[in-house]
């Protein structure tokens, strides 16, 4: 039974519009909004919709591309910037459109007809696309009313049948993706088939713009950009630097009790160098390079990742089978010519710092090894509280483009077979994505997704049974052989400046309290009292708590409403009472007014919180409502 207004079907396992004709036994199923290729096919008709309202207010306007997504839609057009005004016109144009209840037709041109349709309607993205397609192509429209797009489809059977629109935002976005290409303007847009569910969205659309990490950190002087300096170089100012440090600090302790040892190499290298790694030859348009070839002696360049350093520290001395495992960590500085348009906050950048580690390990040792990652990373996301954030998957290489990749087929599907497996015995949910793979090794990739929904790899495992071949790496087995390690290139936190955005929008600013610059804020209810807030503050800092006072001349209630919005964990009011018998009186976050407790009850419990890095919930009271 179908629940819901139908929307496309799947026929054979491959979604059709409605209109498709069935003329012989086959496997259909009819999909609704409540499925994700249904929602799909919904949301792409309304980004139809809104090209059209483009063409019609803005002639002159070329089509770009205009796909759904997860939480809704964009179109890019090339355009004018439009603000939110000119977006509430366009949504009132589109309301107009639906409410003409146009049917959406399908049509087929063989290329060169294609080709020429578009060039007539002045259309060149879209000539540049179908360009693209092999010439025995045969290319699919859609047209709704007097307005005919390029698109493979599903879509609905008319726009009558769209019901509950919104326009978001637009920003700039260069044309697939390449800073080379010009800046188009890209709309985003959402669709319901109820509007009670569109406005659910867009309250919870205001709830993730407070999160966004790239607007609260900024409010919480967690970090700044600046454009003299570049995009993509984000200044960590002292609360985010405090924090990292402790993110820092905390993952190097667990590493070294987990067996590792560290390491401190280079930031930047010879050429040389990553000629014998092959990220010269696969790599380099990702790496800012010093120096010219053609001119030079010797070219350098900033490292992108820190393996063929630790490669040549285990080279150093020969190695025993005994001497294995051996497992080296370092805080990587790493640097990554990224496209100007990728970039955002801290969760895409040209300079970032990695918790990096390289085992090489015998082959006989490589499962177990690499469940040990994986333990890891288990431990750092359950302390961290994100671990139901996160998704896992599988990337693999892709055999249809073999030449991108080190080594055989045969080796590929054994490390392939083998991560697979190890996923399935220790019970990890996973999905597999070709292409994924660095030229080198399959990987486990750990994903979470930002506010906005947009995915990003957080955490990296990989398998690697090839490149100790390419650095003449080996170790004596016992019977006196030379015999070529494996090598696991892993992260444990990934990259810490990704990791500090992803906390900061998980958290909305409001971090445990270990994890918090500034943890408790003395407040003394009048200067008489300063030198008590000073003596609590030293006994806090003494046990290593990070506090501070708040000596201004203020009201308590105006200094309580501070500490609030600066979201300290504690806040500790100190007057005659509390100087006379050694007390503080304690508010929370957690559960506001605490009442009052001796001071030395006050630091055991907080040393506590913060040595188990406990993730206190916050509890709606009266107290602190």
């Amino acid at each position: 039974m179908v629940s819901g207004v139908s929307i496309i079907g799947e026929l054979n396992g491959k979604v059709v519009d409605l209109r498709t004709v069935v003329d012989q036994d086959s496997e259909l199923s009819i999909l609704t909004f409540n499925d994700d290729a249904g929602k799909a096919a919904y949301r792409h008709t309304t980004s139809h919709v809104l090209a059209q309202a483009v063409k019609r207010l803005y002639p002159a306007a070329k089509l770009a591309i205009g796909p759904s997504i997860d939480t809704g839609f964009y179109y890019d057009f090339d355009i004018p910037s439009l603000d939110r005004a000119a977006l509430d016109e366009l949504e009132k144009e589109m309301k107009k459109i639906i409410k003409e209840g146009a049917e959406l037709v399908r049509f087929t041109l063989p290329r060169a007809e294609a080709i020429a349709l578009m060039k007539e309607k002045e259309e060149p993205y879209k000539v540049e696309l179908i360009e693209d397609l092999p010439e025995d192509a045969i290319i699919s429209f859609y047209q709704q009313g007097d307005f005919v797009d390029l698109c493979a489809g599903p879509h609905l059977m008319s726009t009558k049948n769209i019901k509950a629109i919104k326009l978001i935002s637009a920003s700039g976005a260069y044309w697939r993706g390449s800073e080379k290409n010009k800046m188009l303007n890209r709309v985003y847009g959402t669709a319901y088939t109820k509007n009670a569910d569109l406005e659910a969205y867009l309250v919870h659309l205001e709830d993730i713009k407070k999160r966004d990490h790239n607007k609260l950190g900024r409010e919480m002087e967690i970090f700044t950009t600046v454009d003299v300096i570049g995009q993509g170089l984000p200044l960590i100012m002292p609360n985010g630097t405090k924090m990292i440090q402790t993110l820092q600090r905390w993952i190097e302790d667990e590493e070294e009790r987990r067996g590792y040892v560290r390491t401190k190499t280079p930031l930047m290298a010879k050429s040389d160098l990553y000629k014998i790694s092959g990220h010269w030859d696969h790599y380099r348009e990702g790496m800012f390079v010093l120096g010219d070839e053609k001119v030079d002696k010797e070219v350098f360049a900033l490292r992108p990742m820190t393996c063929p350093f630790q490669y040549y520290v285990y080279k150093a001395s020969q190695k025993s089978y005994r001497d294995l495992p051996i497992r080296y960590g370092e805080t990587s500085t790493l640097f990554r010519n990224e496209d100007s348009g990728e970039m955002h906050g801290l969760t895409r950048v040209r300079q970032f710092t990695i918790s990096e580690g390289h085992l090489i390990v015998r082959p006989d040792q490589m499962v177990e090894e690499f469940k040990g990652c994986l333990d890891l990373i288990k431990y750092c996301l359950e302390t961290l509280g994100i671990q139901e954030d996160m998704t896992y998957r599988l990337s693999k290489w892709d055999p249809n483009n073999k030449e991108k990749y080190i080594g055989t087929a045969e080796v590929w599907e054994e490390m392939q077979d083998s991560i697979r497996n190890m996923l399935v015995e220790l019970g990890i949910p996973f999905t597999e994505a070709d292409g994924e793979a660095a030229f080198y090794g399959p990987k486990v990739d750990i994903q979470t997704k930002n506010v906005y929904g947009k995915e990003d790899t957080i955490i990296t495992v990989q398998w690697d049974s090839l490149i100790a071949e390419q650095f003449d790496m080996y170790y004596v087995d016992q019977n006196g052989d030379k015999v070529r390690p494996y090598i696991i290139h892993r992260t444990s936190v990934g990259c810490y400046e990704r990791t500090l955005a992803m906390l900061i929008e998980k958290y909305a600013g409001l971090f445990p309290t270990w994890l918090c610059p500034e943890q408790v804020r003395v407040l003394p209810i009048s200067e008489k009292y300063h030198d008590y807030a000073n003596k609590v503050k030293a006994e806090l800092q003494a046990n290593g708590v990070l506090a501070t006072v708040d000596e201004r001349a203020e009201k308590i209630g105006y200094k309580i409403r501070e500490a609030r919005l600066k979201r300290v964990p504690y806040m500790l009011v100190v007057g005659q009472k509390e100087e006379e018998e050694g007390l503080v009186s304690v508010r929370s976050r957690f559960l506001g007014d605490e009442g009052q407790k001796p001071l030395g009850t006050f630091v055991d419990d907080i040393c506590k919180e913060i040595r188990t890095k406990e993730i206190r919930k916050i509890e709606v009271t009266e107290n602190n409502q």
